[in-house]
């Protein structure tokens, strides 16, 4: 389980690195600097605090996960295979994202590249998945049944606070008529294959 959690963050750290090192702040910020103004950075501040006791509440259900002491089963080989599934996906949606946006003849569009022809937020749906990986390594340990809420509400502040609402917003922002023809055709969370367009007369 350690394991797993230590790839897992160093894997999202690293990118998280590799985006401010070489990529222009993100959007979202920018349009909180701007609403909030000169009071911006002692928001920011208290934002990010806010984003630390956040994640102290998200590791509850590894620390549940630690307190197992049954022999690896079942339930613990599906844990694991759901997580290697979560965390290829996550690679794999944040290269090609990262590949589409390399090109400068890219710039406004959207991608629909593999895993984001399917779904419009694919590092957030393998995000949300790797979460039901520490519910199954959990159901052996005393009141693992708790770790249900980590997924629950992992899909809430993706659907309604902090993931996808303000991240549309921005995209809107920037590619305006193609993001929303996007909306349009690709599912916004779980992988789906894509719509036909609708035409009106």
């Amino acid at each position: 389980l350690a394991v797993l959690a230590m790839i897992w963050a160093l894997r999202l750290s690293g990118y998280v690195l590799w985006r401010v090192l070489t990529m222009p702040e993100d959007g979202r910020y920018q349009t909180l600097k701007e609403k909030w103004g000169p009071a911006a950075q002692s928001r920011m501040f208290w934002f990010y605090q806010l984003q630390a006791l956040g994640s102290l509440l998200f590791a509850l259900p590894m620390l549940i996960a630690a307190g197992g002491t049954s022999p690896f089963g079942l339930m613990d080989l599906l844990g694991v295979l759901i997580w290697l599934i979560a965390i290829c996906g996550e690679l794999i949606a944040d290269r090609q994202l990262s590949r589409f946006r390399s090109s400068p003849d890219h710039k406004g569009q959207v991608c629909r590249e593999g895993l984001w022809n399917y779904s419009r937020h694919p590092n957030y749906f393998f995000e949300w998945l790797h979460w039901w990986a520490y519910v199954c390594l959990a159901l052996s340990a005393p009141w693992g049944w708790l770790t249900l809420f980590g997924p629950i509400l992992m899909l809430y502040f993706i659907l309604k606070v902090t993931g996808i609402p303000p991240t549309e917003a921005q995209a809107i922002k920037s590619r305006g008529a193609a993001y929303r023809e996007y909306q349009q055709t690709t599912s916004a969370f779980f992988p789906w294959p894509p719509r036909t367009k609708q035409v009106t007369s």
